[in-house]
């Protein structure tokens, strides 16, 4: 990836980014909102640091480490990816409580438009906030959208140091056990 000047991230402050979705995906991360890095190239979780893309990789979601130019691949594998808050920021702390509630009911929208089998929202601060629920931890939810599980996962976000990459894969893996228990459960009814 070529190297971005602060003008060119600058830019793309407040840029919107194309949501990676499909009807009926096993599982449909979203993130807090698009960083700058992200809005300059349209690729998700494209910033240098950002462990999403090996945590997906090594948790088993994907048979390779894909590219975030290569996110078009995660509809095939059932997967998908979008956000709490669209608009792009440097450092998510620039959104405020209000942005994150009506993302939180915006997100409920969506959901109930292409029904997921899992929500994966990467953020447990974002999680709490976009949808009230201040003692949510990371694991799955009590709360549902429509037939749409829950599941919280730690920001992938380099800044994020409580969690090494390895912790973040193993978190991953149980939801991916999780969504393909209910994949089966679904089958064989």
């Amino acid at each position: 990836m070529t190297r971005l000047t602060r003008a060119e991230l600058e830019a793309a402050r407040d840029r919107l980014v194309p949501d990676v979705v499909a009807d009926g995906l096993r599982v449909l991360f979203c993130g807090i909102n698009p960083g700058l890095t992200t809005a300059a190239t349209g690729h998700h979780f494209a910033r240098p640091g950002n462990r999403f893309w090996p945590v997906l990789h090594l948790s088993g979601f994907t048979p390779r480490l894909l590219e975030p130019a290569e996110q078009d691949q995660l509809p095939a594998l059932g997967l998908g990816i979008t956000n709490v808050v669209a608009r792009a920021t440097a450092r998510a702390d620039e959104l405020t409580a209000e942005e994150y509630r009506e993302g939180g009911r915006l997100l409920t929208a969506k959901v109930e438009r292409l029904r997921p089998r899992w929500l994966a929202v990467v953020g447990i601060t974002a999680y709490r906030t976009a949808f009230g629920e201040r003692a949510a931890a990371v694991g799955p939810q009590d709360r549902r959208i429509g037939g749409t599980r829950i599941w919280v996962l730690p920001n992938p976000s380099g800044l994020n140091a409580h969690w090494t990459v390895r912790t973040m894969a193993d978190a991953y893996a149980e939801l991916r056990l999780a969504a393909e228990e209910s994949g089966g459960a679904e089958r064989r009814r």
